[in-house]
């Protein structure tokens, strides 16, 4: 009896035996397990960014380029439309309250991750209510600044790291911070991010005006950017406005009948204008080519093109706006009288400050939109006889006289290639190197150009400022301007002289502030002495004759304020271009007009008109300045002697007396002009049935001048009477006679051949 009692007292007590054992292994395991999950969350955080560490106000920032006055914007570079706000109270209240009952009512009481909203959502979402988030507001901060990579990552250990770190920046932060960085930061859809964007960009009202309805219309958003943008889905828009009106009637912060009265209106949209795609402005021309410099070298300007459009900083440029304004007027007028003489004519402008270097003025083309590619700054254009200015630089800084005389006889003969011709085909004679400048002679430049090299003539172009694009041709043919430079180029070598002889870089950025007000770049001084001052002062006198001698190209063409100026028209080959550069000591601008693809253009055009009106444009008001008096330049080269033997000497007061001229009546003009060196002649053509073409038939003296009458040879008959020739008559304000201008429109010929 004693051994089956015990035998039922062990059956009795091993089931408890069993179930403790189980019981105790199961919180064995659950512990150990629980242990597990806590090291892998614990390893999901370890490489959590820390909040101290976090700069919540640098957000992606536009940056802004100014004008040269600094206030004329010309351009927002940005990926997203971004506007922070440093205080709530630039918020209107309706979208703080608005904003937390909608997002997160419990905002104001967790330390932020809400278990109870957790766990309001989940039922919600079961029993068939409208779809919650459980994330709260402080959540959604740290996916949208720290942890925007994984943003889109769903899974359970995002969800950790996102809690951590939202409980860690509410104990470094207070609530409204907190829910001022969410709304500086949210998506509102229409690329705008932060509540001021977003009230900019639909409404055109500050973020602290916005009402009711429109704050509510706001708030709905966030939730889905595009399917709510009230742009592209009024409709869902509007219902989720209303549900944003629900939820703050059920929170309290606005009674039934400002509720009901909002729901009552439409969305009432008042878009801002849309901003141009590219983001610029204003002036395209010059703010493209701006922009392309800012990206283009990094280690001068500090950025590359994503800093450009996130960095948040501002770019400073040269640019005057007043004088902006004064060249693309001018530029348009001259398409204007271009229309309908020959297809595509379009015309181009640069202008500088000499002392600086400061670009002021930049047209580009007719139109930005149609063609990007910038005349102004990009490939260049044949430059025609604006080039000659080269070989003279090059003359005079060798030792040759500018009243030393050339052969500007035409057509010149050149072995193995065709005749060369002045325009026209205009026998100018025996010039001096200034009257050959004057009238443009292709034939005498291309004689002074044999003489200077043409290796010295390309390295002046180079020394004083002409660019990148310009590819020297050694021959003697390219004085005639046959390779391309850009207006850019050719004002700022023109400047050079301007200075006296000091070149200085392009600038068209003066300043790069960063989005911290540091300033990371200011251009450096470039400025470096190339030419002396009185070989610069020698070339300046030269080319103020190119308007001031009645046989200049650009006579009558000076600015209409009387400001004396220097320069050099050019005529591209065929006509396909036409220049004129020139210069006040304030101010050198390069003009360009005719076809961008080379095409031929009509021969009457001319860059004058266009130079004159804007010059006058910029100079107006303006007090005379006068060009520096320097001293003459050693003339030591024995050039101007061996052309004073042959021609001989024009020098002031040294002109041969007419009177006692040899008769050369019966010469050929070619046996009479080396008998008549030295000098002042000048030619008469006439029809003569009796005389060979090219044989003097008399000749005369007028004045301080000899006139040799030449024969044209038979006349053809022509069918209406020309008129007279009238008799030449002296300058009086040029120092020595120069030849009748040629009746043609524009003295600057292509070559023959190319």
């Amino acid at each position: 009896m004693k051994i089956r009692r015990k035998q039922r007292e062990k059956r009795t007590h091993g089931p408890k035996w069993a179930l403790l054992v189980v019981g105790a292994a199961l919180c064995f395991v659950a512990y150990w397990g629980v242990q597990g999950v806590l090291r892998i969350m614990e390893s999901w955080t370890e490489d959590l960014p820390p909040i101290e560490n976090i700069d919540f106000t640098n957000y992606s920032q536009e940056s802004v380029m100014y004008a040269g006055d600094e206030s004329t914007v010309l351009a927002e570079f940005r990926l997203e439309k971004r506007e922070p706000l440093e205080s709530a109270d630039q918020v209107s209240p309706y979208v703080l309250k608005g904003t937390v009952d909608t997002e997160d009512v419990r905002f104001y009481e967790h330390d932020g991750v809400d278990l109870l909203g957790i766990a309001r959502a989940l039922v919600n979402n079961l029993t068939g209510g409208d779809l919650e988030g459980a994330s709260t507001i402080t959540q959604q901060l740290v996916r949208n600044t720290i942890l925007t990579d994984e943003a889109t990552d769903i899974s359970f250990e995002r969800k950790i790291r996102e809690a951590e770190l939202a409980v860690d920046m509410e104990k470094r932060f207070s609530k409204d911070e907190i829910l001022l960085m969410y709304l500086n930061t949210i998506n509102y859809g229409d690329g705008c991010y932060g509540i001021e964007a977003a009230a900019q960009n639909y409404f055109q009202v500050s973020a602290a005006d916005l009402t009711l309805a429109q704050a509510a219309t706001l708030v709905g958003i966030p939730q889905s950017p595009t399917y709510l943008n009230p742009k592209e889905y009024p409709d869902a828009c509007l219902k989720r406005r209303n549900t944003v009106l629900d939820r703050m009637l059920s929170a309290g912060d606005i009674t039934q009948e400002e509720h009901d009265a909002a729901q009552a209106e439409e969305l009432n949209l008042n878009p801002a204008p849309a901003t141009p795609e590219d983001g610029i402005y204003a002036y395209p021309y010059f703010t493209s080519y701006v922009q392309q410099l800012l990206t283009s070298d990094p280690a001068k300007y500090g950025m590359t093109e994503s800093n450009l459009f996130e960095g948040g900083y501002t770019i400073y440029t040269s640019l005057d706006p007043v004088l902006q304004e004064e060249a693309e007027e001018a530029c348009a007028e001259q398409n204007a009288r271009m229309a309908g003489m020959g297809p595509d004519l379009e015309s181009a402008l640069v202008a500088m400050e000499p002392e600086t270097g400061l670009v002021k003025a930049m047209v580009g083309g007719r139109d930005y939109y149609e063609s990007q590619w910038n005349i102004a700054t990009q490939g260049g254009q044949p430059t025609g006889s604006t080039f000659k200015v080269f070989t003279l630089v090059a003359a005079i800084e060798q030792g040759i006289d500018p009243d030393t005389k050339i052969d500007c006889t035409s057509p010149m003969d050149r072995p193995g290639a065709e005749p060369l011709e002045n325009f026209g085909g205009a026998d100018y004679g025996i010039q001096t190197i200034e009257n050959a400048t004057a009238l443009s002679s292709n034939t005498g430049y291309y004689r002074l150009t044999e003489e200077v090299t043409p290796a010295a003539m390309n390295e002046m172009a180079t020394r004083l400022g002409v660019g990148g694009e310009f590819v020297p041709n050694n021959t003697p043919t390219a004085v005639l301007g046959t390779e391309n430079c850009t207006p850019l180029s050719m004002a700022n070598a023109y400047a050079t002289l301007a200075t006296g002889g000091v070149k200085h870089d392009p600038v068209v950025i003066t300043k790069i502030v960063d989005q911290d007000g540091n300033v990371i770049y200011e251009p450096a001084d470039t400025s470096a002495r190339v030419l002396t001052e009185e070989v610069s002062g020698a070339v300046t006198k030269v080319l103020r004759s190119v308007f001031e001698s009645s046989n200049g190209t650009a006579y009558g063409f000076g600015p209409s304020n009387g400001q004396p100026v220097a320069g050099k028209t050019g005529t591209v080959q065929e006509f396909r271009g036409h220049w004129l550069v020139g210069y006040a000591p304030q101010l050198s601008c390069a003009v360009w007009l005719g076809n961008r693809n080379y095409e031929q253009t009509d021969a009457s055009l001319t860059a004058n008109q266009l130079w004159q009106d804007f010059m006058s444009r910029a100079l107006a008001g303006q007090e005379i300045e006068e060009f520096p008096d320097t001293e003459e330049p050693e003339y030591k080269n024995d050039f101007n002697e061996e052309q004073a033997d042959k021609y001989g000497s024009d020098k002031k007061n040294e002109a041969k007396d007419p009177a006692k001229a040899p008769d050369v009546t019966g010469k050929t003009l070619s046996d009479a002009q080396t008998q008549l060196g030295g000098y002042n002649v000048y030619l008469v053509e006439e029809y003569s049935d009796s005389v060979p073409a090219g044989t003097v038939i008399g000749q005369r003296t007028d004045g301080d001048k000899l006139v040799l009458v030449v024969s044209k040879g038979k006349d053809p008959g022509p069918t209406i009477e020309p008129e007279p020739e009238p008799e030449p008559e002296p300058e009086p304000s040029d120092p020595e006679p120069t030849p009748e201008p040629d009746p043609t429109p524009d003295p600057d010929p292509p070559p023959a051949l190319t």
